[in-house]
């Protein structure tokens, strides 16, 4: 379970100050990743793409600790674990979101990625996971590619999300344009830059 924390004895006491009551508090980089390695072991492996990218995701998200803290409403949160959210199609052609755990082993978050999917798809019910993890979204566009994307800047919705549309073919390689949206509050554009770095590594060792 969460639990607040005072933020002037946090590493976010400063950004607390600056960016809790602004008008635009939400920053969004964009990078462009070689997905080339995660296609080969998607085909070779027979394992979903949007899964093999979920676990990267939160795999180069759980060794930075600004992950783990969550400005909501006015106040910091502190939270033990992460997880991921996707968007599924259900069986009437709409959409939920489906939360799904970290797991350091593949497998246990493959079959975890599956199962919950496969529930949300069939119930046409969402599975949430906020009031435990701290949650990172995930959208992805299939239908077109797209060079990026902004999304909500309210301060409503403060967790940190990244987009993506259809990977592309450039040479021998495969890439793929994503955007990352983050709360200032919780992040700095170095603790960002950082967990895309390590993002397109956990890709490349994958």
């Amino acid at each position: 379970m969460p639990k607040e924390i005072n933020p002037k004895e946090s590493s976010r006491a400063t950004a607390f100050e600056l960016w809790m009551k602004a008008r635009n508090p939400m920053v969004t980089f964009f990078k462009t990743l070689d997905v080339t390695n995660l296609l080969k072991v998607s085909k070779q492996k027979k394992l979903k793409f949007n899964m093999l990218l979920c676990y990267c995701i939160t795999k180069a998200a759980v060794s930075i600790k600004e992950f783990y803290i969550l400005p909501i409403g006015e106040k910091l949160m502190q939270y033990d674990t992460i997880a991921v959210s996707t968007i599924v199609k259900n069986k009437y052609d709409d959409i939920n979101f489906c939360d799904i755990p970290y797991a350091e082993d593949l497998e246990e978050f493959n079959r975890a990625y599956l199962e919950n999917t496969s529930w949300v798809a069939k119930h046409c019910e969402n599975t949430d996971l906020s009031s435990d993890s701290m949650v990172i979204g995930t959208s992805a566009i299939i239908e077109t590619e797209l060079d990026g994307i902004v999304g909500m800047n309210t301060g409503i919705f403060n967790n940190p999300f990244i987009s993506w549309g259809r990977y592309r073919k450039k040479n021998q390689q495969y890439e793929l344009p994503i955007s990352f949206q983050f709360h200032h509050t919780q992040m700095d554009g170095s603790h960002a830059g950082r967990f895309l770095e390590n993002l397109q590594k956990e890709i490349n060792a994958l």
